[in-house]
């Protein structure tokens, strides 16, 4: 009996994040990912039809939903809205900048590959993050904790492109600084007063 497709993709995914963490990205080929996955070259073309960049954003995409979860269960400790985004700030710049698989992904080789991959994946990566922030955001404002003038899409999609931006325009600031940054120039924008 063959396995589920799901199965199979997962198999794949697998052998992907494998590949590209012994080939690198611009070398890695779909024979590569099919020999890894003990699977020919046409079973991977079926189960993964958007080929080599569905592979890499899949890649980045489960590791992106492994980090949420746990940054989702620090929140929950957090004891206060001003230091969850900076703690949680903080914390995804961290993982993004030395998590090997995502990593590779933003270096100089992976530029024009990881380019055509996310190309359009954006909203859908900003989405994912939105649906694991969304219920803290939601409660603190209820409670009274975020501006009232704001809304928390908003809010979450702008702590997106802040990390985004601190990831890739790194100033060299080790964390105490980074945490100063933030309060001074974060914080003021989301926490209520």
């Amino acid at each position: 009996m063959p396995p589920a497709p799901d199965a199979t993709r997962e198999r794949i995914i697998d052998a992907a994040e494998e590949c590209f963490g012994r080939f690198g990205l611009a070398k890695t080929t779909v024979e590569d990912i099919a020999a890894a996955a003990g699977l020919s070259r046409a079973t991977v073309y079926r189960s993964v039809t958007g080929g080599r960049e569905e592979l890499i954003l899949a890649v980045v995409v489960r590791d992106l939903r492994r980090y949420l979860d746990r940054l989702a269960e620090r929140l929950r400790r957090e004891r206060s809205v001003p230091e969850a985004i900076v703690e949680g700030t903080l914390d995804a710049v961290t993982y993004v900048r030395n998590e090997p698989t995502i990593a590779q992904f933003l270096g100089p080789e992976a530029a024009g590959h990881m380019q055509a991959a996310v190309a359009g994946a954006a909203e859908h990566v900003l989405a994912l993050c939105c649906d694991y922030v969304r219920p803290y955001f939601e409660k603190a404002q209820q409670e009274r904790l975020l501006r009232q003038d704001i809304e928390v899409e908003g809010t979450v999609e702008f702590l997106f492109r802040i990390i985004t931006s601190l990831i890739v325009m790194d100033r060299d600031r080790d964390a105490d600084g980074l945490r100063r940054f933030l309060r001074t120039y974060v914080v003021p924008g989301i926490a209520g007063p």
